[in-house]
């Protein structure tokens, strides 16, 4: 939207700041607007980046979703060799990801037109969708097993994870949660209890089926919600006690999880290196041959049939190996960066009294952070094995999907956000 003109009519902020002018002696001067430390000013010359949504959130998000489809084609291209993949083209895995990608962004607009308060009136029936959905993956013959664990639902011909839509459900969830329960919120059976028995359902679906690295994006996601949104420190450190001593009793007592564990710590060992360290072996190898500048675009050896699930999980792998240490830092800006951008518009929304709005947004940047700490942590040696993949850029039809209608609603937090400082409302 284009700056007014100085023969448009005068906004309500701009006739209240010429009142004020006008009464203290200091005509001509606009009245600012100070969010989170950046101020806003209404006046006839506002830029329209202001007056839309933020347009350098966007383009750093189409950033990345570009860089990880050269690196999905770059990764999969020889996959056809493997005689596992033998029927499919070397450009199987790009179309799929560009369909992915359009389906994604179809979503992601039609998701942009719905206003915040929708999605608040509409937070309790989506918690229970997901329910249904993680309930439906888990019943034999619909839910789809790949690799030992049960995960899917197919669709015609693709597969879609439900517990990416939990993902997003429970951040709507918490946060319409969180303000329902503001007046209560120093309590901590009133407050904090029902939303942990929630978790703690959806907790108990994904480790079903199992996915336990889902989970703990789900659990931190809603750690977070609460703790912006005002619960005591004393509840909030309790929470995380439990939740951290919840996480070590499933190590400990799963067989496999703890062979992860070990493998973690000593990947080239003999006992290790061709079972669970061998993902983990292989990706730290990739990243030590790209040393510096990387060994160029499609050059990366390890992708061929060496590193297990280069296309998805391991994707950073292929980055590093192929633009070197100054790839791998050049994307670690870019997260850093969007994550800041969207916990900024979360911190502004709430500025405005916008609660629910800023809290949705703040936890997408919980999410997307948080997920990317996880998945680059794996992929350089230093967090265990887990199976996130790498938020907006690894090859995956549903997670794509989810993450662009994210990152949408996060951009109506912001269109929404600049229409309050017009003097409109939303």
């Amino acid at each position: 939207m284009a700056a007014t003109t100085a023969n448009a009519p005068a906004s309500f902020a701009e006739r209240l700041s010429g009142w004020l002018g006008r009464l203290t002696g200091k005509a001509g001067e606009v009245l600012p607007v100070r969010v989170g430390g950046t101020e806003y000013r209404q006046s006839t010359t506002t830029p329209a980046s202001v007056l839309g949504f933020d347009q350098a959130l966007l383009w750093v998000v189409v950033a990345l979703l570009a860089w990880g489809l050269v690196m999905v084609y770059s990764a999969s291209i020889a996959m056809p060799d493997n005689p596992r993949f033998a029927n499919y083209a070397p450009t199987h895995f790009l179309t799929r990801h560009m369909m992915y990608l359009v389906v994604g962004f179809v979503a992601a607009l039609l998701a942009f037109q719905v206003p915040m308060k929708l999605w608040e009136r509409a937070a309790p029936w989506l918690f229970v969708a997901a329910l249904l959905l993680l309930v439906a993956v888990l019943i034999p013959g619909v839910g789809k097993v790949v690799n030992g664990a049960r995960r899917w639902l197919s669709i015609g011909p693709v597969g879609f994870q439900p517990s990416e839509v939990a993902k997003f459900a429970v951040l709507i969830y918490a946060a319409d949660y969180m303000v329902r329960k503001m007046e209560v919120k120093e309590r901590f059976f009133r407050a904090v209890l029902p939303m942990g028995a929630a978790v703690a359902i959806v907790g108990v679906l994904l480790l079903a089926e199992p996915d336990m690295g889902a989970f703990m994006v789900v659990a931190v996601i809603a750690m977070g919600i609460l703790f912006l949104g005002g619960v005591n420190a004393r509840m909030f450190f309790l929470i995380a006690g439990v939740l951290v001593a919840a996480f070590a009793l499933m190590i400990a007592s799963s067989p496999w999880r703890r062979e992860r564990v070990f493998a973690y710590l000593d990947p080239f060992s003999e006992q290790h290196a061709l079972g669970k360290g061998y993902q983990l072996s292989h990706s730290l190898i990739a990243i030590g041959r790209g040393e510096i500048f990387g060994v160029g675009l499609g050059g990366s050896v390890e992708k061929l049939h060496w590193l297990p699930e280069a296309h998805t999980d391991f994707l950073l792998a292929v980055i590093g190996e192929e633009f070197g240490l100054m790839g791998v830092l050049a994307l670690i800006v870019l997260f850093l960066w969007m994550t800041r951008r969207i916990m900024h518009i979360g911190r502004q929304a709430i500025a405005l009294d916008r609660v629910f709005a800023g809290l949705v947004a703040q936890g997408v940047a919980i999410w997307l952070g948080f997920q990317a700490f996880i998945n680059m942590g794996v992929n350089l040696g230093a967090l265990p094995t887990k199976g996130l993949t790498l938020p907006l850029m690894s090859f995956g039809g549903s997670a794509i999907l989810m993450n662009l209608v994210a990152i949408a609603v996060v951009l109506r937090v912001d269109y929404e956000n600049k229409h309050m400082m017009r003097g409109g409302r939303v």
